[in-house]
């Protein structure tokens, strides 16, 4: 039933005049196919970490910026092309199509990726880009260079072919979405909005093809993102008096805090992170000495917020739910989620990129969801209403935890 739906649905994608151009294929020699891997494992190599806000590898992220002029130089030549380097690191394209009255899109991907290192169960090193039973193994795979090398390999391509779009198109590659794109995405945006810019739709990194991972759901199905969960860093802390070991008191601090912590857990013990709000306790700090009560106890607890639930909303249920004057609860920062974006038959965004899903995986199931994970596309909400996350990425049980 499923499959005859999206038949059905897709029907007039078939014969839409959207576009209206020639149709290259996408069909790559051996030859390309062995460049293209060895630029993509090149690209691994390079350890462009974001530690913190403060703290980058500023200098991997010069040598990718050579890597990207070197193996892509028909994208950084052309004359179709406008480059331009952001915040020193990020990078934003502007190709150019022939056709001005048509509204332009957008492609967003991030170069930096988190902290990795060998101990922590790596099958090969994280750095190495090592092949292993066919997969290339190394941060940065899935997310996110994946979408920045698979982007600008297929903007070389169509240069080579001679390909000129009707409709324009922008590229944005950020380099610190990992600490929250302040400096990369922020600053695109900015670029793009004194110039007046307005999109059709963004597409930027997100769910991917679940292929046995969705219970109940025979086949893969591809998840377009159309909104992301909110996030917000809540300290909860509770103090009482100091005291001894050898005189416990019926309670202490760090009793009543993780008391308190229980409580908002067992709220809800069937947390899904894609039909709810989640939290997480992330840090909890208390203690100076082994026999020593200490009178201050705090934690601190991430939550990911689900378009049905506003921020306060979620810190009213808390401390509701810890109904206890004894802990103290303080917003450290966050965000309410994002909006909805269009799904519908007449959504042009929606409907373009899941016609390409359906050409290029005929046998899955396309679906809009919620991005459980947030992304730098939130920073370019005053130039579109239309933002979908999605990366070409087919996982299967057991590696969303990768």
């Amino acid at each position: 039933m499923s499959r005859t739906f999206t038949l059905k649905e897709n029907l007039g994608l078939q014969f839409a005049q959207w576009e209206n151009t020639t149709i290259i294929s996408a069909d790559i020699s051996k030859q390309q196919r062995e460049v293209l891997l060895a630029n993509f494992k090149a690209a691994i190599r390079i350890p462009s970490v974001s530690f913190s806000q403060t703290h980058q590898n500023t200098s991997a992220l010069r040598e990718f910026d050579q890597l990207l002029r070197r193996v892509f130089p028909n994208v950084f030549s052309s004359s179709l092309v406008k480059h331009e380097v952001v915040g020193n690191y990020s990078h934003l394209f502007t190709v150019l199509g022939t056709d001005p009255e048509l509204v332009p899109y957008m492609l967003l991907a991030h170069i930096d990726v988190v902290p990795a290192n060998e101990v922590d169960g790596w099958e090969a090193p994280p750095f190495s880009a090592k092949e292993l039973n066919g997969f290339i193994y190394g941060r940065g795979t899935i997310d996110n260079k994946q979408c920045v090398m698979g982007i600008l390999q297929a903007v070389e391509y169509l240069l080579e072919r001679g390909y000129v779009p009707r409709r324009g198109f922008y590229i944005g590659l950020g380099h610190d979405e990992e600490v929250y794109g302040y400096n990369g995405a922020v600053n695109i945006a900015k670029v793009l909005k004194s110039g007046g810019v307005k999109l059709q739709y963004i597409l930027d990194e997100g769910l991917a093809v679940m292929d046995g991972i969705i219970t109940g759901l025979n086949g893969p199905a591809a998840l377009i993102g159309v909104s992301e969960k909110g996030q917000a860093t809540v300290k909860l802390s509770a103090s009482t008096r100091l005291g001894h070991s050898s005189m416990p008191p019926k309670e202490n601090s760090i009793g009543i805090l993780a008391a308190a912590i229980t409580r908002v857990m067992e709220r809800r013990p069937d947390m899904n992170a894609f039909v709810r709000t989640t939290t997480a306790v992330t840090m909890f700090n208390s203690g100076v000495k082994v026999n020593v009560l200490p009178s201050h106890a705090e934690a601190f607890v991430n939550l990911r917020i689900h378009p049905a639930q506003t921020l306060q909303e979620v810190l009213d249920l808390i401390k509701s739910t810890i109904s206890d004057n004894r802990v103290k609860l303080e917003l450290v920062d966050g965000f309410d989620s994002l909006p909805i974006s269009s799904y519908d038959e007449q959504s042009f965004g929606y409907q373009i990129i899941k016609k390409t899903l359906l050409d290029m995986f005929p046998q899955v199931t396309v679906a809009p969801s919620i991005c459980i994970g947030n992304t730098d596309s939130r920073h370019y909400m005053d130039l579109t209403q239309d933002i979908y996350r999605f990366n070409p990425t087919w996982l299967r049980p057991g590696e969303p935890e990768r």
